[in-house]
């Protein structure tokens, strides 16, 4: 059976792989204990209807009958989309399934009009930085400091109408430290939640 990336959501039965694998990825890369309720609290941060179109797009790579990678993204205003839950089953990796996800992802959202993708990783996975570097992801971050000092590392790229057109958003500082690093993910997250759910809050009332 051909491989078929397919439109899905996060309350779909054939999502969980897609959840679970992350949760249990993120729990023993940075520890369960990391963040208050593990990886699973930030994995259920945002609501399903955020991955959605026209705000958002949540994507599975289905084989055989089985989820063996996929990605979503969610609308940070009209120009801006944030790439989210970007995961490949472990005994499949390094095989370009990622990829195919992400630019999946980003024709999805150029599709919508969107002309400018957002995404962050962690500072444990390295291969996950490569592999947005080697698609023209703009890091902004500074790449010769340690990457502990950010924790979480951003991109950013132009798609669709504006694909090509350099960056223009400035580079972070480090932090002084892990633990300053991690207080500064934090405030971000709380302000980029405050943001989408603005966004939903609005085509909520466009839509009524």
């Amino acid at each position: 059976m051909a491989d078929a990336i397919v439109r899905s959501s996060p309350l779909d039965v054939q999502a969980e792989a897609l959840l679970e694998g992350l949760i249990a990825e993120y729990d023993g890369r940075y520890g369960a204990n990391s963040r208050p309720g593990g990886a699973r609290s930030e994995i259920l941060r945002y609501p399903p209807e955020a991955f959605a179109p026209p705000l958002g797009e949540f994507l599975l790579l289905r084989r055989d009958g089985e989820t063996i990678a996929g990605g979503a993204f969610m609308s940070h205003d009209d120009e801006t989309v944030e790439l989210k839950r970007i995961w490949t089953r472990d005994d499949l990796r390094r095989q370009g399934l990622a990829r195919r996800i992400v630019q999946a992802l980003e024709e999805a959202a150029a599709d919508l009009g969107y002309t400018r993708a957002y995404l962050t990783t962690g500072f444990r996975q390295p291969e996950a930085t490569n592999l947005y570097l080697s698609l023209g992801y703009r890091p902004l971050f500074d790449v010769a400091v340690d990457p502990a000092l950010y924790r979480s590392l951003p991109f950013e790229k132009h798609i669709g109408a504006k694909a090509g057109t350099a960056g223009q958003t400035p580079v972070h500082p480090p932090a002084a430290s892990l633990e300053e690093a991690t207080a500064r993910v934090a405030v971000v997250k709380a302000q980029q939640e405050a943001r989408i759910a603005a966004r939903l809050a609005a085509h909520r009332a466009v839509a009524a």
